[in-house]
């Protein structure tokens, strides 16, 4: 039995969504901002690394969700 459609779309938007959010976070090069003085930053290079960390995270997890939806399964 294959998730509803309506599970499968939330899945895609959701992916869609922290895909847009990871590219964001990674073209904030905040590897650069690192090297500027702490008054040049304009954000912690240390929450960014930390959101996205979070956000490949979230991502490999709405993947997940994504084929065992396809499989029928119910999860873990």
């Amino acid at each position: 039995m294959s998730a509803p459609n309506s599970e499968n779309e939330f899945l895609d938007e959701l992916k869609a969504e922290v895909a847009i959010e990871l590219t964001l976070v990674e073209a904030s090069h905040p590897e650069e901002m690192a090297g500027l003085p702490v008054t040049d930053w304009l954000y912690d290079p240390a929450d960014a690394e930390r959101e996205e960390i979070g956000l490949r995270g979230l991502l490999d997890a709405v993947e997940a969700l994504e084929d065992d939806s396809r499989h029928g399964g119910h999860g873990a």
